[in-house]
């Protein structure tokens, strides 16, 4: 498994879809669960540890609120941890400063609120770091990105 999704709520499943498509599209292992770093600490743990155990490469952490549970899980590993801020109050912005504003030591990567997508693609870049087939899907996934670009600019007709 090269990626663990975590989110901190069923609620959170919008923005977990949202990862999980991309994930999908680019042939990334990945597992899924709920579990709340306030409610549920052992549980936390306990998935932190069997994903070690599976070789996991990245954590993606969604939360809402005071989001701590990316920080939580970033405390427990040395793997890279992405954070998906949910909008859940306060605009979101409460989620999205719990998790960028973490104390030194203890790195947490933040993507936008609600950016799902945003956090598998940036886990599929820190897997191409070390693994070419990824790097070049990774690539090739950009190319498209430009096309539709150039689609949507000659279609504008103005």
């Amino acid at each position: 498994m090269d990626v663990q999704i975590i989110l901190g709520s069923a609620s959170d499943i919008i923005v977990a879809k949202k990862a999980v498509d991309v994930l999908k599209e680019f042939g990334v292992e990945y597992n899924a669960t709920v579990a709340s770093a306030h409610r549920t600490p052992e549980r936390v743990e306990q998935i932190i540890k069997e994903a070690h155990e599976m070789g996991v490469k990245v954590f993606i952490a969604i939360a809402g609120l005071a989001a701590h549970l990316p920080g939580v899980i970033a405390s427990k590993t040395v793997k890279p941890v992405i954070g998906v801020p949910v909008d859940s109050n306060l605009n979101g912005m409460d989620a999205l400063l719990s998790i960028a504003q973490m104390p030194p030591g203890i790195p947490v990567a933040c993507v936008g609120i609600g950016r799902g997508d945003n956090a598998a693609l940036l886990a599929c870049e820190i897997i191409g770091a070390c693994d070419e087939k990824m790097r070049e899907k990774i690539l090739r996934y950009r190319v498209k990105m430009a096309e539709k670009v150039e689609q949507d600019a000659k279609a504008l007709g103005l």
